[in-house]
């Protein structure tokens, strides 16, 4: 079996302040990865790159600050890479938006703004950055979620946005293959995260809702951001070298129940 050889690689995790591109940043920290942490969040993004190279010394991690939802800085991007390292191994897209918003009353603004960090910026941002990909390939994971699959309700831009980065994940695997670079997407389902805490301070009932969704998974949980990371980090390792194309489900065995 292939070792998870990611020692002295490059890598770029979008929304990489907190939460799952956090964690992700983390893990490829202790695979001695150099990583560049994007997001549009300019002290939280400084905060965990200072944090990650004081707890792991040695180790390289710069932030790079670009909102994607602004639809341009990405050529700004690419040479902050290009001057650092020279190239680029890994690329994860992983910032994400979500709007909880029955369809009726969602506004053409509201949709535009989560099409524009879930699925143009990952879109535009990994055009930018193709260039920097060595000639020996790489590996590009995209975050994708349950809602590409399945239907909830309030989430119908989120879902759309989701599923559209499924379809570029396979369509990009297809056309980069040739350059030997993997394209895969990983379908998180209810993660412990800032996004899901915010979701339930707006309920009345916040421990009612997080007990049922606790309950609704067969592994007796919800995940955490490390278990996304790891998944993340396992499919950009040599250890997945013969994975492209596909989306991994990492969701507690929640969309195998037949009832909820």
């Amino acid at each position: 079996m292939k070792a998870e050889k990611l020692r002295g690689r490059v890598a770029l995790v979008t929304g990489g302040a907190r939460g799952i591109g956090r964690a992700i940043s983390e893990g490829l920290v202790r695979k001695d990865v150099r990583v560049c942490l994007l997001d549009c969040d300019q002290q939280a993004g400084e905060a965990t790159a200072r944090e990650l190279s004081t707890d792991h010394v040695g180790s390289t991690v710069q932030f790079i600050r670009c909102d994607l939802a602004a639809g341009d800085g990405f050529e700004t991007v690419r040479e902050f890479v290009a001057r650092a390292h020279g190239h680029l191994d890994l690329l994860f897209n992983n910032a994400g938006l979500e709007i909880e918003k029955p369809f009726e009353l969602t506004t053409l603004s509201e949709w535009d703004r989560i099409m524009a960090v879930n699925l143009r910026g990952p879109f535009l941002l990994t055009q930018a950055l193709l260039p920097l990909f060595p000639a020996d390939g790489g590996a590009i994971v995209n975050i994708s979620s349950i809602h590409a699959s399945r239907a909830f309700p309030g989430s119908v831009a989120y879902a759309c946005s989701k599923a559209g980065l499924l379809a570029l994940t396979r369509n990009l695997a297809l056309e980069l293959a040739d350059r030997r670079i993997r394209v895969n997407a990983i379908c998180p389902g209810y993660i412990d995260t800032r996004m899901w805490d915010e979701y339930l301070s707006h309920l009345t009932n916040p421990d009612e809702v997080a007990e049922r969704t606790r309950a609704l998974h067969p592994l007796g949980r919800r995940g955490v951001a490390e278990d996304i990371a790891a998944a993340a980090v396992y499919l950009a390792s040599d250890a997945a070298s013969f994975i492209t194309g596909t989306d991994l489900i990492v969701d507690g065995g929640l969309t195998i129940r037949a009832h909820s």
